[in-house]
C-alpha cells in the first residue's frame, strides 16, 4: 500500500470537518425542531434530516474514500468544494463575513490539496 500523502490526509480532514459541521447542523435543527415550534414542520425535519444525511456521507467520503486512498472519494470532495464557493460568495456579498471568509478559505484548501498532485498520484498512481 502506497504511503498516503500529506495533501491527502489534509483533504481528508477538511471534508471529514465539512462533514461534522453539517451534521451538527442536521442535529442542531433536529433538537431546534422538537423542542420548539416551528412554523412548518415538514420543512424543518427535512432539513434536519438533509443535514444529517450530508454530514454523514461526508464523512464517509473522508474516512472510506479519501483517508483509505480510495479513487472514488476524490469526485465527491471536490464536488463539495466547489459547491462552497458559490455559498461563500453569497454570504460574504450579503456582509456575513464572518462566515463567508473561513468558508471559502476551507473550500479553496480542500479543492487545492484534492487536486495537488501527490494526492493525484497517490490516488491514481503513474499511469
Amino acid at each position: 500500500m502506497n504511503r498516503r500523502p500529506l495533501t491527502l490526509l489534509i483533504a481528508a480532514v477538511v471534508v471529514a470537518l465539512e462533514g461534522l459541521v453539517a451534521l451538527g447542523l442536521g442535529v442542531f435543527v433536529a433538537v431546534e425542531t422538537l423542542t420548539g415550534a416551528p412554523e412548518d414542520m415538514t420543512t424543518a425535519i427535512a432539513e434536519a434530516a438533509f443535514g444529517a444525511l450530508i454530514g454523514a456521507g461526508l464523512l464517509w467520503v473522508a474516512w472510506g474514500g479519501l483517508f483509505k486512498m480510495e479513487r472514488w472519494g476524490r469526485s465527491p470532495g471536490v464536488l463539495t468544494q466547489i459547491f462552497m464557493v458559490p455559498i461563500a460568495v453569497t454570504l460574504i456579498q450579503s456582509d456575513q463575513l464572518q462566515l463567508g471568509i473561513p468558508l471559502i478559505v476551507v473550500a479553496l484548501a480542500g479543492l487545492a490539496t484534492l487536486l495537488a498532485p501527490p494526492t493525484t498520484h497517490a490516488l491514481y498512481g503513474d499511469g
